[in-house]
């Protein structure tokens, strides 16, 4: 095999498309462009807003600065389980995110997310809770039934913007009177 005999798979290579060159080409004249308007001329792109006239979408809704609560990166969203939901558990259970899933009372994604326990209802038994968040009622109920409650830590990041005093000392009072 020799390097001039190396060819362009078939139908890989396909001929340039020559419009505007006469009648016969098929492609003569207008060139594919059809006959005048905007998009018949050089350089006549709309820009992909514009809606024929019409304001534009962009230009319809409000300005709006910030990230505002749109951005759900930053969003700590809480998956809620009520006081009720715990009476499917036997007495003296440990109550985790894990046991939740598996009874299906939230999804397998809501268990590795954040987890917080409201009030709603009435729990008769003794269980151990563990979860991010409790409401005060939440907390009030479990432990009024013997039960104990458990804080899962969240990681809290610290703060990497300084505030511009922060590294300055106080100023000194200085003794004026004589």
């Amino acid at each position: 095999m020799k390097l001039s005999d190396l060819r362009p798979a078939p139908g890989a290579h396909k001929p340039e498309r020559r419009v505007g060159r006469g009648h016969g080409s098929g492609r003569g004249k207008t060139a594919g462009r059809g006959t005048k308007g905007q998009k018949a001329r050089t350089g006549g792109k709309i820009h992909r807003a514009f809606s024929g006239g019409q304001t534009r979408l962009s230009k319809r809704l409000p300005f709006l600065r910030g990230i505002g609560n749109s951005n759900t990166a930053f969003r700590r969203d809480y998956a809620i389980i009520n006081v009720t939901d715990l009476g499917l558990f036997e007495a003296g259970t440990h109550v985790t995110p894990e046991a939740l899933v598996t009874l299906g009372l939230m999804t397998k994604a809501e268990g590795n997310g954040l987890v917080k326990v409201l009030g709603n209802g009435e729990v008769d038994r003794a269980l151990t809770v563990r979860a991010h968040k409790f409401s005060a009622s939440a907390q009030a109920k479990i432990e009024a039934a013997g039960g104990t409650v458990e804080i899962i830590p969240t990681k809290v990041y610290e703060k990497t913007k300084r505030r511009k005093d922060e590294g300055k000392k106080a100023p000194v009072q200085r003794n004026t009177e004589v």
